[in-house]
């Protein structure tokens, strides 16, 4: 006769659960002891090979003095704000820019096809040159026109040059969200009541931007690092400072310097965007 066979299974499964449980801890421990030996094996590698190599004493003088880093970087790190401050500006204006031509191109009315044809030329043209020749030509160029009315300001006409390259490719990081969209989601929307915009607004754009926010990330670090270019008008930001600094004594240890004041503005960016995406994912 059968006793109490509810309790046996019962038991039977908390059992083979606390076992599933256990080989999964061993593993996730010797995933990660692997990974830690294989970094120190890799990492201690080459920093073995680099640090005995004949040449090392000069690289090190010549890029990592801490003399020459600690004279430089007060004035480096005071250059460093008007990168900050460029890149923050340009990239709002960046995201407004280009979202409204990935909206514009992704359009299907024909009665917008002018606005774009001119959205796609737009696109296909700041794509295309290479931000180095926009920055020339809008600092230099623009100027050279004397016109009335238009700021000749360095920084600003820079800005304007960075601004359109990186609308450009912007726009397309959005257009492709907007693309990846099933329409069956705009119609679903319009079935329960909403209108076409709102159907844009709270359905299609919210799972765009987050399909495509890797890509946004990727295009913001490259304006953060471009921003250095404007150090080709004269103007006087981090990369510019370093330069200054690495001309005066021969050592570049100033421009690490630079280098390491763009990584910590980048690699927070980065975390925080996986963080963020790693969250997204658990919710959905």
């Amino acid at each position: 006769m059968r006793t109490h066979p509810p309790v046996t299974n019962e038991v039977a499964r908390g059992a083979r659960q606390a076992a599933r449980e256990t080989a999964k801890k061993a593993r996730t421990r010797r995933g990660q002891t692997i990974a830690v030996l294989s970094s120190v094996i890799v990492i201690g590698g080459l920093a073995a090979i680099t640090l005995t190599s004949s040449g090392w004493p000069e690289v090190r003088e010549t890029f990592f003095s801490a003399d020459a880093f600690r004279t430089s970087f007060p004035d480096i790190l005071k250059a460093f704000k008007l990168d900050v401050e460029m890149f923050v500006a340009i990239e709002v204006v960046v995201l407004i820019v280009g979202l409204l031509i990935a909206l514009v191109r992704s359009s299907r009315n024909p009665v917008f096809f002018p606005i774009r044809m001119i959205a796609a030329v737009f696109c296909d043209v700041f794509r295309g040159v290479p931000v180095i020749l926009l920055i020339y030509m809008f600092g230099f160029g623009i100027p050279a026109l004397g016109l009335s009315g238009v700021p000749n300001d360095p920084i600003i006409l820079a800005g304007i040059a960075l601004a359109l390259a990186y609308s450009a490719y912007v726009a397309e990081v959005y257009r492709a969200g907007i693309g990846s969209i099933h329409p069956t989601q705009t119609d679903a929307a319009l079935a329960v009541g909403l209108t076409r915009t709102q159907a844009l607004r709270f359905v299609v754009l919210p799972q765009a931007v987050r399909r495509v926010r890797p890509p946004l990330l990727n295009d913001f670090i490259s304006l953060q690092k471009d921003v250095a270019l404007v150090s080709i008008l004269g103007i006087v930001e981090a990369f510019q400072q370093a330069q200054i600094f690495a001309a005066a004594t021969f050592n570049y240890t100033p421009l690490v310097a630079a280098a390491l004041l763009y990584l910590a503005v980048t690699i927070p960016m980065a975390r925080i965007l996986d963080h963020i995406t790693a969250r997204g994912e658990v919710n959905a």
